[in-house]
């Protein structure tokens, strides 16, 4: 559930293990003054998104990072194909995958926030709401906005891509 909802928050598993850590140990210096009004897991949500908060912080701040060509850019095991599927729908499927990771970053942090409790944590208002100390209202409000622009984001290269292939027929045909 951490690991899970920190990388969706981050978008990045670079130093995942390290944010994870740091959620539990903050758990653990913070149960002496948990009142128990709320679920454990609600509070651990919120200290989940008090990290990830922190960590973009602290990209902001190292904005200039150092690529060297010898990093590899990602694991093997993400690269290997499954074998349920054939090649076209897995690529479809990872650029479908990738292109939600993209504009889930381009929303606001706190449009992010709601929508990955909302949709992948299966959180309802009210924990989202007292998890991020707002009012139910303004949950609804962000989650519309983030649902909406996310949706408009992912639709608009899907029309592009159309209009390029009836283009590319029509040149064909002539």
């Amino acid at each position: 559930m951490v690991f899970r909802t920190l990388l969706r928050l981050t978008g990045s598993r670079e130093h995942l293990d390290d944010l994870a850590q740091d959620v539990f140990l903050r758990l653990y210096r913070a149960l002496p003054t948990f009142r128990g009004e709320a679920l454990i897991t609600t509070y651990l949500y919120r200290i989940a998104v008090n990290v990830a908060q922190d960590e973009w912080k602290r990209r902001r701040r190292d904005r200039n990072t150092h690529i060297s060509l010898s990093d590899d850019a990602s694991d093997w095991e993400d690269r290997l194909p499954h074998p349920d599927r054939n090649a076209e729908q897995q690529i479809e499927e990872r650029e479908f995958q990738q292109s939600v990771e993209e504009q889930l970053q381009r929303l606001s942090h706190i449009e992010r926030t709601i929508l990955v409790l909302y949709h992948q944590e299966e959180r309802s208002y009210e924990q989202i709401a007292y998890a991020l100390g707002m009012p139910i209202g303004t949950i609804r409000t962000h989650l519309h906005r983030g649902r909406k622009k996310l949706r408009e984001a992912l639709q608009q290269p899907q029309t592009q891509h159309r209009t390029q292939e009836r283009s590319a027929t029509c040149t064909t045909n002539r």
